[in-house]
């Protein structure tokens, strides 16, 4: 009973194709005005908004409450369903009896689910049963089938007194149908998407290294500036080695963050995005889930929260919690500056190839272990789905960028948030506590040597061997013996741990530990600091810490672990208990922990 407008949009479509359209002879029939729109290009939007304050104050003549008349048959049962809906008075005072009553005739499970919240469910339910038996009975047909052929007769018969063409005329295959000969084609649409991600993540690199620079640079210019006014102490360092390095380190990659959905943007504006749906649903078929779970899927390159959350349109609870469980595998924008960093600093000239083959992995892994997940725990399986496929067309600039300044500003929101107190933790588990034992006397060590140099490697000796006696220096070395089988040493363990929060703060953790190595007068990006990393200690003392191997394991680790906070509690929330959160934590961290190992175990033997 709430009054309805419908915004008729993309309506210069209709109109291309030669079409007319009587939609206020329309509107009378639903009792619904509609109002044509072209929200693209910001047309009808007024006449939308008069219209809602017309029929909010009663005056539009259209606006009224109809029922649509399902034939003889159907109505008697409906009637019969209402009358036993309307002895509750808790529900009309919420619901429509109609509504619900129609709902029970197509077996929706829904209904029932808010209906048994109510004293009289059970005898609802018997109406209801008895009335699905006698209409079964009578049209010799599944009442769902029969309900679903009354709505379509009815739009067929609206359609067929309100739309009319212009020109009846032999049709030319559109651009359309001529595109979609070759993007859906069975053999070639799949290198095709693939050819794309590969497009969109060199682009991502190679376009982002230039603004990426320039923010490196302010980054820079800014902890010198600071650098020069402070005086020494607490605060100095805290702002520089804290705030500015690690908010810094993270804010650099908010080019390539809008670079990516910029494609992402153009992917689901142009149409295309349905297109990788439709030819995705076989594999997903294979797997044994829905077609309707790889929409979840390519919403978590973006950010698996909301994309757990889009699980809601999967009907079956096992299909639902595969799509759930192997989510986390897709690479979502958090991960992005991770991959950049380590990839710009170990592997320049092939940065976007390896991002790309990131992503590429962890669609092998989320096919892996559906499949693993639906001959075990999940066995049933689901029909396939009717997906529409729009016409194609043209991005708009200002659709475009408004999707990337969205982006822009969650971005920009967290490192304000999340990542800025994070930086201030690490780095004050990494200042205190400043009463430590050191193992020699750097001050003589620093009077007896002589170059600059010299003087600068005992200052990284001493730092070093400080950080590693801080607080947070002692959880690295905590932790240490789980991950040096992975190649990692425990700054980067303390990275991956913190990362837990966000997966941005990977970054941030690594631009407070790295940089803190350093003294305060040495500038270079973060990216420069890593290529620049030595192990000063221990057996391996003298060689990189970041070479390709350990490198890589560290990026499909991060790719592979525990999804961040967010994503564990939307996984609580829709799957309806902490066991399934759980199970993912479990499940991921120690495929993450067996995928590295064998990568820089077996690397080290061949290499």
């Amino acid at each position: 009973d709430v009054r309805v407008i419908v915004a008729l949009n993309m309506y210069d479509e209709l109109v291309k194709k030669e079409y007319e359209l009587d939609y206020d002879s329309l509107g009378k029939m639903i009792g619904i005005p509609i109002i044509p729109t072209v929200s693209s290009k910001g047309k009808g939007i007024k006449n939308l908004f008069e219209k809602a304050i017309e029929v909010f104050e009663n005056k539009d003549e259209i606006s009224r409450h109809i029922h649509i008349n399902y034939g003889e048959e159907a109505e008697i049962s409906i009637q019969k369903i209402q009358e036993v809906i309307r002895k509750q008075k808790r529900i009309t005072d919420k619901f429509s009896s109609r509504f619900y009553a129609i709902k029970l005739l197509e077996k929706d499970k829904g209904a029932h689910d808010t209906l048994s919240a109510y004293e009289n469910y059970n005898e609802i339910k018997e109406v209801a049963d008895k009335e699905i038996k006698r209409l079964e009975k009578n049209v010799n047909e599944d009442t769902e089938t029969f309900m679903a052929d009354l709505k379509y007769g009815f739009i067929a018969g609206a359609l067929k007194e309100t739309l009319t063409r212009k020109t009846e005329k032999k049709e030319k295959p559109t651009l359309t149908e001529k595109i979609d000969k070759y993007l859906t084609h069975k053999y070639l649409s799949f290198p095709i998407f693939l050819l794309f991600l590969w497009i969109m993540f060199q682009a991502t690199f190679s376009l982002g290294a230039y603004p990426m620079d320039w923010i490196d640079s302010l980054v820079g210019w800014l902890g010198n500036i600071v650098n020069t006014y402070l005086p020494e102490g607490l605060l100095k360092d805290m702002v520089i080695k804290g705030i500015i390095d690690g908010v810094g380190g993270v804010i650099i990659f908010l080019p390539n963050i809008m670079i990516l959905f910029f494609f992402i943007s153009l992917m689901e504006d142009t149409g295309y995005m349905a297109r990788v749906a439709f030819i995705m649903d076989k594999l997903m078929h294979f797997l044994g889930l829905h077609g309707k779970s790889f929409i979840p899927l390519i919403m978590g390159f973006g950010c698996n929260v909301p994309a757990i959350m889009a699980t809601r349109t999967i009907k079956n609870r096992g299909d639902r919690l595969v799509t759930m469980l192997i989510l986390p595998f897709m690479s979502c924008s958090a991960r992005l500056p991770v991959y950049i960093l380590i990839a710009g600093a170990v592997f320049p000239n092939n940065a976007g190839n390896v991002i790309f083959s990131l992503y590429l992995f962890g669609i092998i892994l989320s096919i892996i272990f559906a499949i693993i997940f639906k001959s075990t725990i999940f066995k049933k399986r689901e029909a396939p789905f009717v997906m529409e496929l729009p016409p194609y067309r043209k991005p708009t600039m200002r659709v475009t960028l408004n999707h990337m300044w969205f982006k822009a500003a969650q971005y920009l929101k967290k490192m304000g948030g999340v990542i800025l107190i994070a930086s201030i933790i690490i780095w004050v588990l990494g200042y205190f506590p400043r009463n430590v034992e050191y193992s020699r006397n750097y001050d003589d060590l620093i009077e007896k040597v002589g170059t600059k140099t010299e003087i600068h490697q005992i200052h990284i000796a001493k730092e070093s061997e400080r950080l590693q006696k801080s607080y947070i220096g002692r959880i690295g070395k905590f932790i240490e013996p789980v991950i040096r089988p992975l190649g990692f040493d425990w700054k980067m363990g303390v990275s991956l741990v913190t990362g837990i929060a966000a997966k941005e703060i990977v970054v941030s953790t690594m631009a407070v530990l790295y940089q803190a190595d350093d003294d305060l007068e040495t500038s270079g990006s973060l990216i420069t600091k890593l290529q620049n990393q030595i192990y000063q200690n221990g057996k391996k003392i003298g060689k990189k810490v970041f070479t390709p191997l350990v490198a890589y394991s560290f990026l499909l680790f991060v790719l592979i672990y525990i999804p961040c906070i967010a994503v564990i509690i939307a996984i609580k929330r829709e799957a309806g208990s902490w066991k399934w959160a759980t199970f993912s934590i479990l499940y991921t961290t120690l495929t993450a922990w067996i995928v590295s190992f064998l990568v820089y175990q077996i690397g080290n033997l061949v290499f």
